[in-house]
């Protein structure tokens, strides 16, 4: 009976549980496939603020984001190898500094600083700032861009096949 009790309790509890804050998505093109989780913004401030500006970034939440090219690409004007990289940036007001660093699942931003030695690039792209708000964190695809938009920032990668 007691035993009853017990397994209808943590049935209830399952069926309470909810859905990630941060769930895990992905997006692709033709050639490129990023797997991220997704922050919503819920009412704060984003950068400057909850994303500090000048301070490396896992690009998402929870684990790094991680980009996977399947053949060799221009990244910014810079060749990279096909292969699954992780994605940081370093956010600040006007422009982004992106990286890819050549270890992939790496456990947040905090890992960064291990293993910085094995980044592949940095670029610099410039901040476009948005009309609306964007509630939840989005990397997508454009014709030759990764595009990564939240709040009322985006930031253009430009991104091609070899």
């Amino acid at each position: 009976m007691l035993m009853a009790a017990f397994m209808m309790n943590v049935s209830a509890q399952e069926a309470k549980k909810e859905p990630p804050k941060s769930p895990l998505t992905s997006a692709k093109n033709s050639f490129a496939s990023v797997s991220y989780s997704q922050p919503s913004k819920r009412g704060r401030v984003i950068f400057g603020e909850l994303v500090p500006y000048g301070q490396v970034w896992r690009t998402g939440a929870n684990k790094s984001t991680d980009v996977t090219f399947s053949t060799d690409v221009i990244f910014a004007g810079k060749e990279v190898k096909k292969g699954t990289y992780a994605l940081f940036t370093i956010p600040e007001e006007n422009e982004w500094t992106v990286i890819l660093n050549s270890v992939p699942a790496q456990k947040g931003a905090f890992e960064y600083d291990q293993n910085k030695d094995k980044n592949v690039l940095d670029v610099k792209e410039p901040v476009a700032k948005l009309n609306k708000e964007v509630e939840k964190f989005t990397i997508s695809f454009e014709k030759d861009f990764m595009v990564f938009t939240w709040d009322k920032t985006q930031v253009k990668v430009p991104l091609k096949k070899k």
